[in-house]
């Protein structure tokens, strides 16, 4: 029995760790909107409807932390900003995938 709750344990804290890392209402939706490649800010913010500017900057910070996202300061004048998803944010593709799989089941009424 001890084994079993051990293991149990183990798949609660490997959860915890992805929660902690896509956690919240903006985090999937922002990366999700920028697959396409690299996004300025009002690229993102124009694809998220609702987001507020300090909401966005607030979480593109969070995610460049968890470096699934990288900020690319470009010197000209005036700056330009893009931001760019890592190799490691697209090692979420299948998490995601499943969530986007699991919606649209739900969206139908479920299982």
């Amino acid at each position: 029995m001890k084994e079993k709750d051990n293991d149990i344990a183990n798949r609660i804290a490997y959860i915890q760790i992805t929660l902690a890392a896509i956690n919240g209402k903006w985090k999937l939706p922002i990366l999700m909107s920028m697959y396409g490649g690299k996004s300025r800010f009002r690229d993102i913010q124009r694809n998220i409807p609702k987001i507020t500017t300090r909401v966005l900057s607030k979480e593109l910070k969070d995610l460049e932390a968890s470096k699934l996202i990288i900020r690319i300061v470009h010197d000209s004048y005036p700056v330009s900003i893009e931001y760019k998803l890592t190799t490691y944010s697209y090692t979420l593709t299948p998490v995601v995938d499943e969530m986007i799989k699991w919606g649209k089941q739900q969206s139908k009424g479920g299982l």
